[in-house]
């Protein structure tokens, strides 16, 4: 395992690792199986053992800067749920006959609209930490004729707030406990941790009844 994180180690002191980060952001809305919190996590770790090596007088060269390295994934977090949106919501009789088969998608998309409709979009928020919870919501939205701008506002806080979370996992961990392979080990745990805890808040939220 640890073997594996240094091999994605040594891949993010390239120039293009925005490139791959926005793609792999991007993406995990249709792929709920690419490691892109992971990812995001192992380039902080390279831009704070920058950081570091720079203290030493030692100014590592092609390392991630951490601000563009949070903007890119907040924004391609953005792209990716507004492309799944719009495909979903003109993807007419077909699509909705798909997610009337699936309970799962059909009670998730009861609870968005009626959250999204109270102006409680904090299940949005929520279901971006949760494995391929952000692809529910998306798609659930869209499907459901939500109006952009009731899912917009949310989908722009979940995306912040996720990029922050991988980003500060990564970065304040290395500075802490100054060795990347442990920050990096310490940070996919938090990951995952995250994803289990909101998975199990989403079960808790009681659905809606009906009026």
């Amino acid at each position: 395992m640890l073997e594996s994180l240094a091999r994605v180690g040594s891949l993010t002191g390239a120039p293009w690792i925005y490139a791959v980060v926005a793609a792999s952001v991007l993406l995990d809305v249709f792929l709920p199986v690419l490691p892109s919190g992971v990812l995001i996590a192992t380039a902080a770790t390279a831009a704070a053992a920058a950081g570091t090596s720079a203290a030493t007088g030692q100014v590592p060269q092609d390392v991630p800067d951490i601000l563009v390295l949070f903007l890119c994934a907040a924004t391609a977090s953005v792209l990716g749920d507004l492309v799944a949106y719009r495909l979903a919501r003109r993807g007419g009789e077909r699509l909705d006959r798909a997610l009337s088969r699936s309970r799962r998608l059909s009670r998730a998309q009861e609870r968005l609209g009626e959250a999204l409709s109270r102006g409680g979009g904090a299940l949005v928020v929520l279901a971006r930490f949760a494995p391929a919870g952000r692809s529910v919501v998306s798609f659930g939205a869209g499907a459901a004729h939500r109006r952009v701008r009731e899912f917009l506002p949310w989908s722009a806080l979940a995306g912040l707030s996720w990029a922050a979370y991988s980003v500060a996992l990564g970065y304040f961990g290395t500075r802490w406990l100054g060795a990347a392979w442990l920050a990096t080990g310490l940070s996919v745990a938090a990951l995952f941790a995250a994803g289990a805890g909101a998975v199990y808040l989403m079960r808790r939220t009681p659905v809606p009844a009906e009026a």
